[in-house]
């Protein structure tokens, strides 16, 4: 085994730990809907509502944990990281919250998926190429690039388990970052 192949394997092993890791976080599916702004405000940053009851001078009890937001819209073309155009409607809501966060230090990841078409490690490069696109989208829209981390994990986490090679699984999720445990 030369050094390349290794390397791409331990890309891949990283690429299933995070898939494993984003899972944690319950997983919201926005399909072609345009969600409204507060809604994705409250699913990235529940804690918000409870910084605010503080400020108030109120105690908080907890608040619910963050969500992940599933958006294949009309899903990528087949081998492309293009932006399909529901999903830039979609995106730019999240780029709206985004930019109301900005020098606050929170983290999102934006994880880019692939099916099972191409080979992993195609599929791996070709997802990383998604999330980056969303990433630039989401500056491009005024979002903080310092508070966006993108990430592919290819083919290892895919929507439609029963068939790999359906469209909604070629889709980005976007979530708070998950902390190493």
């Amino acid at each position: 085994m030369n050094a390349r192949h290794t390397f791409s394997l331990c890309l891949l092993t990283l690429a299933s730990v995070f898939a494993l890791q984003a899972r944690a976080q319950e997983a919201v599916d926005v399909g072609q809907a345009i969600p409204d702004a507060k809604s994705v405000a409250e699913g990235l940053f529940p804690e918000a509502a409870c910084e605010e009851l503080k400020a108030a001078g109120y105690k908080c009890m907890g608040f619910k944990p963050a969500v992940r937001y599933s958006l294949p819209a009309t899903s990528f073309k087949l081998g492309s990281a293009e932006l399909p155009d529901t999903l830039k409607r979609q995106l730019e809501v999240f780029a709206e919250v985004l930019k109301t966060k900005r020098g606050t230090g929170k983290v999102v990841r934006i994880e880019g998926h692939a099916d099972a078409s191409g080979t992993a490690a195609a599929n791996l490069t070709l997802s990383q190429r998604r999330a980056e696109a969303v990433k630039d989208f989401l500056v491009e829209q005024g979002a903080d690039a310092s508070m966006l981390t993108p990430v592919g994990v290819g083919a290892a986490a895919l929507k439609n388990e029963k068939d790999p090679f359906a469209p909604e699984n070629r889709r980005v999720e976007i979530g708070r970052a998950v902390p190493p445990s």
